[in-house]
Order: structure tokens, then C-alpha cells, then sequence
């Protein structure tokens, strides 16, 4: 909807309410994929990796057969006119996340492979990444990896979660290597992904789990110490939650839970100084089989809005009206890929955020934000 056309609904249906009206208009080209390829891509990581000022890309390719990984270098203007393989090897990778792993100032590679061995590459802070090991179970069913200084060392941890075993934290010693693991969540979770945050604002990071099968949601609280004890449920508890994101939407102070799920309305859980996160606003009434979730200020309002990507369906952008507490549904294109992942970025160095995606079995693609103001 055109705000043009919004404004006219408003007047003459919702007079009493007032919207500040932003467009925001995502453009897609050609030009704007990362490479040709057709793959079974399931996630896309991005930074800058070569140290000029722009964003980069990673992304995974494989799930459950093995596939080549793929690194994508930004020209500054937006477009990936250059792609190295990463690694010399096939894997069935699910997830490949970037981080600064050996504190030397660039970011390397953690790679989440299914029944496979997760792998690690350092990058030489020109942009080019050598084998540096493996990380976590050597044979676990991994769907996604989070990065993240569980233990307030100064030093980036990976947490790995595994569908229907349990779940990992592996701890870095300092130089980039995880010798270390511990357990987190049950060994029955269906774990799809896992959100980092301090959750209960006692200055430690708590964890919030994604499940799949029919199985309650929780969020982990640390004691501070890395025990994970102490959990808190959230949902319906009979979910099928293949994605979340924190994020304070009604900027009350107070972290809240944006779920995305599989053939179920989309749901944000709003915290509260109980941690009972009862208080609950669907912003997504379909029943989309959605498979990831990206959250963001699309429209430069000052509130984070939306982008779920869904399979087999129009990925769509929901932006925020009166502080979370309505939505606009934007639909991102009339495409139906199957979107294993959705990021928000700023490619072009515009300062206005890009949708990236990240689909299976059709090219990986994104869209530059021509956001005007009306």
C-alpha cells in the first residue's frame, strides 16, 4: 500500500489514530545475487572480511548433501563482483557464522556441517581463510551456530544447535581453538536456533532456544557462572519455531522474543520485569512455513521492523506501527523460493538497511533499500 493511499484509509476509517507514514521501497536487479549458482544454500553470514569498509558475504551450502561453501567480496557499490571457494572440500553445511575467533582483528569462519565435522577457517586479514580445525561433536546433527562470549573471558564462544540432541557451547581459550564444550537445553530438544541476550538484565548473556517438533520454548538463565539451570517457557508450548530474534520492539526496556514458525501465526513475546513473557501480538496471522526471521529499522522511524523469510511462499517485511503494537504487512517480492535465511544490512554503505536471502535450490539474492520519506 502506496502511503498515498494509507493516508486516504486513515482519514476516512481511522481518524482517531495517527501514523507517522514512511514508504520504504526494496529494489531488486539482476545484478543483485551472489553469483549464479543454484545450491541447497541454508544460511548467509556477512561482514566486512577483506577490511576495506564494506560488507561481505559468506554463504553455506549443502544441509544434509554435501556442498561448496562460498565467499563473496563487495565492490563498495553494493554488487559481489568477486567469489573464492571456502575450503577445498564438500560439506554438508547448515550455518557459517563470522567472527574475530583469534582476537587479531579480523573476522574468520565457523562452519556448521550436518553429521558431519563443524569446521573453523582464519582468515590472513586480507580477506583469504585457511583450515583451522573443527569445533564441537564431530558427527551431530548441527542446524545452526551462534557466536557469542557466554563467559565474559573476552573471548567468542560458539554455541551449536543440534536437532534432537543435545545442544553445545564451546569454549574459545583465547587463540581460536574450542577444546572445551558443555551441554545446554535437554538432550530431546529439537533446537533450531538460539538467541544470546540478558534476558533477566543481571550482566550476564541468557539464551533463548528455538524449537521445532511440537516442543515447549524456553529461555535459559545463566547464573553466572555458565550454568543453565534455570529455565523460563514461552509460546504456546506445542511450537514448531524455526527462528527468533531479541529485540526491545516496544522500547519499554525490556527485551522481547520475535518468533518465526512453521505453519503457525508469527508471534512477538514481550518481556516484562517477571519474565513471564504472557503479553503476546501476532504480527503475522498466516499460516507460513517460515523459516527465518531478520529484525531491523527498515523505514529510519527509530522501531525495529521485520523480514521473514518463508519457504515455498512471498517473503515478506513487517513494519512497526504504534510502538510493535500494530504492523504493516509489505510483501518483498511475489517470489516463492525457499528462504532458508534473512538478513538486513547496509550493502551500498547508504546507511539505509538491505534484505539479504538466502534460498535453497535458486540463487542467493538481496534488495537495496530506496527508502523515501512522504
Amino acid at each position: 500500500m502506496k502511503c498515498q493511499d494509507l493516508a486516504v484509509f486513515i482519514i476516512l476509517f481511522l481518524a482517531p489514530l495517527s501514523i507517522h507514514c514512511q514508504e520504504v521501497d526494496f529494489r531488486e536487479s539482476s545484478r543483485f545475487i551472489f553469483g549464479t549458482h543454484k545450491e541447497r544454500s541454508a544460511s548467509i553470514s556477512m561482514g566486512d572480511i577483506d577490511n576495506d569498509g564494506d560488507i561481505d558475504a559468506v554463504v553455506a551450502n549443502g544441509r544434509h548433501w554435501p556442498g561448496q561453501n562460498r565467499v563473496f567480496i563487495n565492490n563498495g557499490r553494493g554488487v559481489f563482483t568477486i567469489s573464492r571457494l571456502l575450503g577445498n572440500q564438500l560439506e554438508t553445511s547448515y550455518a557459517t557464522e563470522l567472527a574475530d575467533l583469534d582476537n587479531d582483528g579480523d573476522l574468520d569462519i565457523a562452519v556448521g556441517n550436518d553429521m558431519a565435522p563443524n569446521a573453523l577457517f582464519l582468515n590472513d586479514a586480507n580477506g583469504k581463510f585457511e583450515p583451522a580445525g573443527s569445533f564441537g561433536d564431530d558427527y551431530a546433527p548441527t542446524r545452526n551456530i551462534t557466536i557469542s562470549d557466554l563467559n565474559l573471558d573476552g573471548y567468542l564462544d560458539i554455541l551449536i544447535t543440534n536437532r534432537g540432541r543435545e545442544n553445545e557451547i564451546c569454549i574459545n581459550n583465547g587463540k581460536g581453538q574450542f577444546t572445551k564444550s558443555i551441554g545446554f537445553g535437554s538432550k530431546n530438544d529439537s533446537t533450531i536456533d538460539v538467541g544470546v541476550a540478558d534476558m533477566d538484565n543481571d550482566g550476564d548473556p541468557d539464551l533463548v532456544l528455538a524449537n521445532r517438533d511440537d516442543q515447549q520454548n524456553f529461555v535459559y538463565l545463566n547464573d553466572g557462572a555458565m550454568g543453565f539451570n534455570e529455565k523460563v517457557p514461552y509460546g504456546t508450548g506445542k511450537d514448531n519455531t524455526r527462528s527468533i530474534k531479541i529485540s526491545d520492539i516496544d522500547q519499554d526496556g525490556i527485551l522481547d522474543i520475535i518468533t518465526a514458525n512453521i505453519g503457525e501465526p508469527n508471534i512477538i513475546y514481550f518481556g516484562d520485569h517477571n519474565l513471564s513473557f504472557k503479553r503476546n501480538i501476532t504480527f503475522d496471522t498466516t499460516l507460513s512455513r517460515s523459516y527465518a526471521i531478520a529484525v531491523g529499522d527498515l523505514n529510519l522511524d527509530g522501531y525495529d521492523d521485520i523480514a521473514i523469510g518463508n519457504s515455498n511462499q512471498e517473503n515478506k517485511l513487517f513494519l512497526s506501527l504504534d510502538k510493535g503494537n500494530r504492523w504493516q504487512m509489505i510483501p518483498l517480492s511475489d517470489k516463492e523460493f525457499n528462504t532458508y535465511d534473512i538478513l538486513i544490512s547496509d550493502l551500498n554503505g547508504d546507511g539505509r538497511p538491505d534484505i539479504i536471502e538466502s534460498n535453497s535450490d535458486e540463487v542467493n539474492r538481496y534488495f537495496i533499500n530506496r527508502k523515501t520519506n512522504e
